[in-house]
Protein backbone atom coordinates (compact mmCIF):
# COMPACT_ATOMS: atom_id res chain seq x y z
CA UNK A 1 0.00 0.00 0.00
CA UNK A 2 1.31 3.40 -1.26
CA UNK A 3 1.47 6.15 1.42
CA UNK A 4 0.68 9.47 -0.35
CA UNK A 5 1.96 11.52 2.02
CA UNK A 6 4.75 14.18 1.40
CA UNK A 7 6.65 15.32 4.61
CA UNK A 8 6.07 15.37 7.87
CA UNK A 9 3.26 15.83 9.62
CA UNK A 10 2.55 19.47 10.18
CA UNK A 11 0.91 20.76 13.69
CA UNK A 12 -0.39 23.80 13.11
CA UNK A 13 -0.53 25.93 15.94
CA UNK A 14 -1.68 29.42 16.47
CA UNK A 15 -4.48 32.04 17.35
CA UNK A 16 -6.27 31.32 13.86
CA UNK A 17 -7.11 34.75 13.41
CA UNK A 18 -5.17 35.54 10.35
CA UNK A 19 -8.19 35.71 8.11
CA UNK A 20 -10.41 37.12 10.32
CA UNK A 21 -7.84 40.29 10.48
CA UNK A 22 -7.06 40.51 6.95
CA UNK A 23 -10.81 40.94 6.18
CA UNK A 24 -11.52 43.18 8.99
CA UNK A 25 -8.74 45.54 7.41
CA UNK A 26 -10.22 45.31 3.98
CA UNK A 27 -13.68 46.23 4.94
CA UNK A 28 -12.28 49.04 7.63
CA UNK A 29 -10.48 50.59 4.41
CA UNK A 30 -13.47 50.11 2.37
CA UNK A 31 -15.73 51.93 5.02
CA UNK A 32 -13.17 54.64 5.58
CA UNK A 33 -12.53 54.91 1.33
CA UNK A 34 -16.41 55.37 1.12
CA UNK A 35 -16.29 57.94 3.56
CA UNK A 36 -13.55 60.03 2.01
CA UNK A 37 -15.42 59.48 -1.39
CA UNK A 38 -19.11 61.13 0.32
CA UNK A 39 -16.98 64.04 1.98
CA UNK A 40 -15.37 65.10 -1.49
CA UNK A 41 -18.48 65.05 -3.32
CA UNK A 42 -20.42 66.88 -0.50
CA UNK A 43 -17.25 69.21 -0.66
CA UNK A 44 -17.19 69.63 -4.32
CA UNK A 45 -21.37 69.90 -4.46
CA UNK A 46 -21.80 72.38 -1.74
CA UNK A 47 -21.19 76.00 -2.46
CA UNK A 48 -20.74 77.03 1.18
CA UNK A 49 -16.75 76.06 1.74
CA UNK A 50 -16.45 77.82 4.87
CA UNK A 51 -18.05 77.29 8.92
CA UNK A 52 -21.39 77.51 8.65
CA UNK A 53 -20.96 75.25 5.91
CA UNK A 54 -19.47 72.55 8.32
CA UNK A 55 -21.79 73.44 10.65
CA UNK A 56 -24.48 72.29 8.65
CA UNK A 57 -23.23 69.67 7.41
CA UNK A 58 -22.06 68.18 11.08
CA UNK A 59 -25.77 69.27 12.35
CA UNK A 60 -27.09 66.01 10.05
CA UNK A 61 -27.67 62.95 12.21
CA UNK A 62 -26.46 61.12 9.42
CA UNK A 63 -23.64 62.65 8.60
CA UNK A 64 -22.26 62.30 12.46
CA UNK A 65 -23.06 58.73 12.49
CA UNK A 66 -21.61 58.12 9.07
CA UNK A 67 -18.48 59.93 10.52
CA UNK A 68 -18.76 58.05 13.80
CA UNK A 69 -18.71 54.49 11.73
CA UNK A 70 -15.82 55.56 10.17
CA UNK A 71 -13.96 56.87 12.91
CA UNK A 72 -14.67 53.40 14.65
CA UNK A 73 -13.74 51.88 11.52
CA UNK A 74 -10.48 53.87 11.63
CA UNK A 75 -9.83 52.67 15.49
CA UNK A 76 -10.50 48.85 14.59
CA UNK A 77 -7.34 49.08 11.26
CA UNK A 78 -5.25 50.88 13.96
CA UNK A 79 -6.09 48.28 16.78
CA UNK A 80 -5.18 45.38 14.14
CA UNK A 81 -2.14 46.86 12.63
CA UNK A 82 -0.91 48.00 16.33
CA UNK A 83 -1.49 44.56 18.18
CA UNK A 84 -0.02 43.04 15.08
CA UNK A 85 3.59 45.33 15.05
CA UNK A 86 3.29 44.64 18.77
CA UNK A 87 3.22 40.53 18.49
CA UNK A 88 5.39 40.56 15.27
CA UNK A 89 8.12 43.11 15.87
CA UNK A 90 8.47 44.63 18.82
CA UNK A 91 8.27 42.34 21.81
CA UNK A 92 8.63 38.44 22.76
CA UNK A 93 8.02 39.46 26.27
CA UNK A 94 4.59 38.07 27.02
CA UNK A 95 3.98 40.89 30.00
CA UNK A 96 5.47 43.50 28.29
CA UNK A 97 3.30 43.04 24.73
CA UNK A 98 0.29 42.86 27.47
CA UNK A 99 0.64 45.96 28.33
CA UNK A 100 1.80 47.52 25.23
CA UNK A 101 -1.75 45.79 24.15
CA UNK A 102 -3.89 46.68 26.72
CA UNK A 103 -2.54 50.77 26.51
CA UNK A 104 -3.26 50.60 22.54
CA UNK A 105 -6.95 49.22 23.53
CA UNK A 106 -6.99 52.14 26.20
CA UNK A 107 -5.74 55.13 23.89
CA UNK A 108 -8.23 53.60 21.17
CA UNK A 109 -11.42 53.59 23.30
CA UNK A 110 -10.72 56.71 24.74
CA UNK A 111 -10.45 58.61 21.48
CA UNK A 112 -13.41 56.93 20.58
CA UNK A 113 -15.41 58.01 23.69
CA UNK A 114 -13.84 61.84 23.35
CA UNK A 115 -14.94 61.45 19.21
CA UNK A 116 -17.97 60.70 20.33
CA UNK A 117 -18.14 64.02 22.81
CA UNK A 118 -17.06 65.70 19.64
CA UNK A 119 -19.70 64.81 17.49
CA UNK A 120 -22.63 64.90 19.34
CA UNK A 121 -21.97 68.05 22.38
CA UNK A 122 -24.78 70.37 22.45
Amino acid sequence: MANNNVGQRRLVVGAHYGLKDWLAQRVTAIVMALYTVILLVLLVAGSRFNYEGWAGLFAQQWFKIATFVTLLSLFYHAWVGMRDIWMDYVTKSVMLRLIMEVATIAWLLGCAGWAAQILWRA
